[in-house]
């Protein structure tokens, strides 16, 4: 394995960085509330990073998303390009290919998933039924992949469906309610689709987290280190430097299986195993970390307004849509216990 990024996603991410830099300003994030930031979303469309996901694969997507997640920007990278872009790349037709992806490359289309598959949402020939509680950035979508009771994928659109309900999440994530009643859905994948993107979203969305919490964690590190308590910085304290060095730990260990997850993934190797792995880190060690970035502010950690709790918001929902760290384990143990993986 190398996880090293070759030339052209090294070249992507330093131009994700800088756009997500210049335009996901706290005053910006704040001013869009819980809704998505339509004018960023132009921009890195506009700059190709969506479309240069087909290339760079899925770990040039999570070396995205750790960009995205290190400022926290509120836009559906993730959704699209997991359950869009990559899911219509490696399980659409030939006339699916081309009649979607020229839409998901520049951001008219906007995909998201109802995953993982609750067992709500019931297939009749091409009509589906159900309801899904919440899907993320749903008020944005313009489709959405959903799976049914058999886990087969299906493609809605999001105006087949029942007007959207929007939903707040714990993180600004623009998410609804989705209702369909015999709303017409578009096949997408044959046997073993939804698992291969179930482990590619688990797989970016750990990426995402990875991301949140090396943001968290450089909030941290900046005001320790100019925060001074009886005539020293913070960050001259032992307590304090091995908080930081065990949250620093843990966010390498979220990068580095997101990493392992992605790699297989472009590989086309069995990944079930990384991407449970990838995911229990970021659920259970991506906790620890945001606590500990909004812990070390003191004070100031516990104002609402101040841009590291926006992080700790991020990092609390993304364990909460990797499925919590217990129910991942679980699954991860019964996968072993078939000793069904490589």
């Amino acid at each position: 394995m190398d996880f090293t990024p070759t030339e052209e996603q090294e070249a992507v991410r330093e131009l994700a960085a800088r756009i997500f830099g210049d335009l996901a300003t706290h005053e910006r994030l704040a001013a869009a509330g819980t809704g998505g930031d339509a004018e960023l979303w132009k921009a890195l469309c506009a700059a190709g990073l969506p479309g240069a996901v087909e290339e760079t694969g899925l770990l040039g997507l999570v070396l995205l998303l750790e960009e995205q997640g290190r400022v926290t920007a509120q836009v559906p990278l993730a959704a699209s390009c997991v359950y869009g872009i990559l899911a219509v790349v490696r399980h659409g037709t030939d006339e699916q290919r081309a009649r979607l992806l020229p839409g998901l490359r520049d951001g008219t289309t906007v995909v998201t998933g109802a995953f993982p598959a609750g067992g709500s949402v019931v297939s009749e020939g091409e009509r589906l039924s159900g309801i899904v509680e919440w899907v993320p950035w749903l008020r944005d979508a313009t489709h959405v992949l959903v799976p049914d009771g058999a886990r087969g994928l299906w493609l809605v659109r999001t105006e087949d469906a029942a007007p959207v309900e929007a939903v707040e999440l714990t993180a600004p994530w623009s998410a609804g309610r989705l209702v369909l009643d015999g709303a017409p859905g578009e096949r997408l994948g044959g046997p073993g689709a939804y698992e291969a993107v179930l482990a590619a979203a688990r797989t970016a969305f750990a990426g995402l987290q990875a991301g949140v919490c090396a943001g968290s964690l450089a909030r941290a590190v900046e005001y320790t280190s100019v925060r001074e308590q009886f005539g020293r910085p913070l960050s001259t304290r032992q307590a304090v430097q091995l908080r930081a060095a065990d949250a620093y730990m843990d966010t390498e260990a979220i990068r580095v299986t997101a990493y392992e997850a992605a790699w297989r993934l472009d590989e086309g190797l069995d990944a079930r195993e990384a991407a449970l792995t990838a995911a229990w880190w970021a659920s259970e060690a991506g906790k620890r970390v945001v606590h500990t970035g909004q812990h070390l502010h003191g004070g100031m950690g516990a104002d609402l307004d101040h841009p590291v709790h926006r992080h700790f918001l991020w990092g609390r929902q993304l364990d909460a849509y990797l499925g919590a760290g217990t129910e991942l384990l679980a699954e991860l143990g019964d996968l072993l216990a078939k000793g069904d993986v490589s």
